[in-house]
């Protein structure tokens, strides 16, 4: 699959701190999650990308251009919903998305129609004549996925398009990108720190952690590398059980009072066997397990051991 972005060796200094340290990855065309906790360099390499920043070293390409040489025309083919609002105030929807369009070239006629119709992709046809400051927070958020699609673009970035919607504008949001990724093969990269948002819209991902790549790939295949995940839930003193999972070789993640996460490693074994040394490192370490039980593998899995979360 050819990729739509490349970083080679790429590194982004902010006065003495590194943003981006020595990064190289791929991103190949289609739906990509770039994860990663706050700080850990997602906008810092979108911004590169559209060439606000410039490294101080490495090699950055979009959709086979150099960022160093052809920026406007990586971003004549970009469509970007950035996480700050940009909007111009006065301007009611349909003329704010058409004047966007028409700065990216299309005609003025075109430029309108184009509004017209993204609005009502993104669910605002019925508001596209209230001015912007009437918006809430979800309705600006569609406005700005609105202005990033009306060039027809051929790569989204969309940095944290969820940001400050309601669960069901949220759950609409990521259907709609979801719908632009898979039914209308757009290829886009998702900023963001929610893992069910990526998991839910891509099919592969890149981690980000203190600047540096934690871990990228197709999500399918990552989840496989976790390894057998099982639900524990145990009474009792659980740090000694944890440290004695630990000393195995064994990953454990606490979700709540009661219930652990544990990752086992290693060559696959009967189900059973797992299950019965879960019990006896629990019978020696005085704890009462409650039930193990084998899980599926998820995105929060690969993100945990990739960022080396407990």
């Amino acid at each position: 699959m050819p990729d739509s972005v490349s970083l080679d060796h790429v590194t982004v200094t902010y006065a003495a701190n590194r943003a981006l340290r020595d990064v190289s990855v791929k991103f190949p065309e289609g739906a990509v999650g770039l994860l990663g906790p706050n700080g850990a360099g997602k906008s810092t390499m979108l911004k590169s990308l559209l060439g606000f920043l410039t490294p101080t070293s490495g090699k950055l390409e979009v959709l086979g251009l150099d960022v160093a040489t052809r920026p406007l025309d990586i971003r004549a083919k970009l469509g970007y919903m950035p996480e700050n609002d940009g909007h111009i105030p006065g301007m009611n929807a349909v003329t704010f998305v058409a004047y966007c369009a028409q700065l990216s070239g299309l005609p003025k006629a075109d430029a309108m129609q184009r509004a017209h119709e993204v609005l009502f992709y993104v669910g605002l046809g019925e508001a596209r004549y209230r001015n912007l400051e009437t918006y809430s927070t979800g309705m600006k958020q569609r406005i700005k996925l609105a202005q990033a699609l009306v060039h027809d673009p051929d790569l989204l970035f969309l940095d944290e398009p969820t940001n400050g919607m309601d669960p069901k504008g949220r759950e609409e949001m990521l259907e709609l990108i979801r719908d632009l990724a898979h039914n209308k093969g757009m290829s886009l990269i998702l900023s963001s720190h929610l893992l069910p948002d990526v998991e839910f819209t891509c099919d592969h991902v890149v981690v980000l952690d203190k600047g540096a790549v934690a871990t990228a790939g197709p999500i399918d295949a990552l989840k496989g590398k976790a390894g057998r995940v099982y639900e524990v839930r145990v009474k009792g003193e659980r740090a000694p059980f944890i440290a004695a999972l630990q000393a195995i070789g064994w990953e454990c993640r606490e979700t709540d009072e009661d219930v652990m996460r544990v990752v086992v490693a290693g060559a696959p074994v009967d189900v059973g066997v797992d299950q019965r040394r879960v019990c006896e490192i629990a019978m020696h370490n005085h704890v009462q397990v409650r039930h193990v039980k084998p899980s599926l593998p998820t995105l929060e899995d690969v993100f945990a051991k990739a960022i080396g979360e407990p």
